[in-house]
């Protein structure tokens, strides 16, 4: 299975063999049931996961009680609490697995040894935040610019996968609208194919 992440790696940086395996090793295969938290508020997130086949969600809960999506990872995404994992302090988010999910994970340690022994790592890991930071920051002025409908259409556009995956209540909060508001949405979409 490490196989998938040399692929993937050799998507955005050009690997030898040698540094194939160097990576490959650094990663382990985990396997996470269905409902598990592989991340929870006040403990340190240690590692950073890489999807294999699953589905993963992470979200934070106010004080009042309310659970608000930040993100999904699927199939060849990544995932973590990446504000604990890059600083080692305390989690605020929980990420658990909303189907039956293999990962590759690799611990901050292991990543951190990656990057100093060769710069084509750091340059793997630097491209991997980056494309990060460029979705958070289309996710930040959607919600800013569009209407809740075109938010979910855009989004059912983008990532079909996801919306056929996710719970709806995961769905609407990721994209912030109650679950009855994407429900009237759906099914205006579908009244609109019949």
């Amino acid at each position: 299975m490490t196989s998938k992440i040399i692929e993937y790696a050799n998507n955005l940086i050009k690997l030898t063999d040698e540094e194939a395996e160097q990576l490959s090793n650094a990663f382990k295969e985990v396997n996470i049931k269905k409902r598990q938290f592989i991340v929870q508020p006040n403990f340190t997130a240690k590692n950073r996961y890489y999807v294999l086949k699953g589905t993963l969600m992470a979200y934070v809960v106010t004080d009042e009680g309310h659970n608000h999506t930040i993100t999904f990872a699927i199939d060849d995404w990544w995932i973590t609490d990446y504000n604990s994992y890059i600083f080692q302090q305390p989690a605020t988010m929980f990420i658990v697995a909303l189907e039956n999910t293999t990962v590759l994970q690799i611990d901050h340690e292991k990543e951190h040894d990656l990057k100093k022994s060769n710069h084509k790592f750091e340059t793997f890991f630097r491209i991997m935040a980056e494309r990060g930071l460029a979705s958070h920051q289309r996710r930040i002025i959607s919600n800013l610019t569009q209407s809740a409908e075109e938010r979910y259409e855009n989004y059912a556009r983008k990532y079909p996968q996801i919306v056929q995956r996710v719970p709806q209540y995961a769905l609407a909060s990721y994209l912030g609208m109650t679950t009855e508001f994407l429900s009237r949405i759906r099914n205006k979409r579908v009244a609109k194919k019949s």
